[in-house]
């Protein structure tokens, strides 16, 4: 028995509650890992895991060792990375999700960099805007705008991205140009409307001015769950979008879009990375945090 391996896939039994997602995670099968936890608790004869057919829960024993195991792991994680040479050549696999636009707008197009400076991390990316389960996935960090409602999540701010409100000119050219927030709210205008994944429905946008403070929903035709679809919906002149500006600058430079309401102010979008809380910060993932930092600097 590998004990490295061994306490490597208890902890993930653990963490994912299956011995079938922790295969999954660790690209074994579930015969190698069943062994594995089985050969560990037998040579400290301890039970260290209840087992039935729905699901598979710690022992108290298997707590306490599990907390262990974990700082054994990052020390050993640590120990490789310790020396001067390895010290700046962090390497191994890492998983990562972010959101759509983010992804092919700001966070892909610079990778070449990130890869130039840490050539033996590899990075395997989901792109989405759903709630990822970082534990039960085994990611490594998300990358998610808005506030954060699971708190017990680690997180990291990166940015507070500006929004603004915009328009294809083809359809202010038939429906004309709102004057004022309110006029979304009349029948003749629509918004695109993004529908947030923590709660599966489109959410008001509050502006103010100098003088007033009001949340706008609008009408909708189309509501959309991706980020590139909502901005094409847009550009194809479906409704008024609601944009960080990151992901209007290019299409206001060629005229695609209109800015709305300029005199009006959005409060800005909080942008995080979060991580497992029970994890240790590897030094990749470390490293890639503190990059993405840099870069949306």
């Amino acid at each position: 028995m590998d004990r490295f391996d061994a306490m490597q896939a208890f902890a993930r039994v653990v963490e994912a509650g299956s011995f079938t997602k922790a295969a999954e995670t660790l690209h074994m099968s579930k015969t190698t890992v069943t062994q594995l936890v089985q050969q560990l608790e037998a040579r400290l004869r301890v039970k260290l895991l209840n087992r039935t057919t729905r699901k598979v829960n710690v022992t108290a024993d298997g707590a306490v060792y599990y907390e262990r195991v974990i700082k054994l792991l990052a020390d050993m994680d640590d120990a490789e990375t310790s020396l001067p040479g390895a010290a700046a050549l962090p390497k191994g696999r890492l998983r990562v999700d972010v959101p759509s636009p983010f992804a092919r707008l700001i966070l892909v197009p610079a990778l070449p960099e990130f890869h130039a400076r840490y050539p033996d991390i590899q990075i395997d990316m989901g792109v989405s805007d759903r709630i990822v389960d970082i534990i039960d996935e085994n990611v490594d960090c998300v990358v998610r705008g808005g506030e954060l409602m699971d708190l017990s999540l680690m997180a990291r701010k990166v940015a507070d991205l500006e929004l603004g409100v915009f328009a294809a000119p083809q359809y202010l050219a038939r429906a004309g140009t709102p004057a004022h927030p309110r006029d979304l709210e009349d029948s003749h205008h629509r918004v695109v409307a993004f529908l947030w994944a923590r709660t599966g429905r489109p959410v008001p946008y509050a502006l103010h001015n100098a003088s007033e403070n009001l949340q706008v929903k609008g009408r909708h035709v189309l509501a959309v769950d991706d980020g590139n679809a909502y901005l094409a919906a847009g550009l194809a002149g479906m409704g008024v979008l609601w944009l960080p500006k990151y992901m209007s600058a290019a299409h206001e430079a060629r005229g695609e879009l209109v800015p709305l309401f300029e005199d009006w102010k959005l409060a800005p979008m909080p942008l995080y990375i979060a991580y497992p809380p029970n994890r240790h910060v590897s030094l990749k993932l470390r490293v890639f945090i503190d990059w993405v930092v840099e870069l949306m600097a």
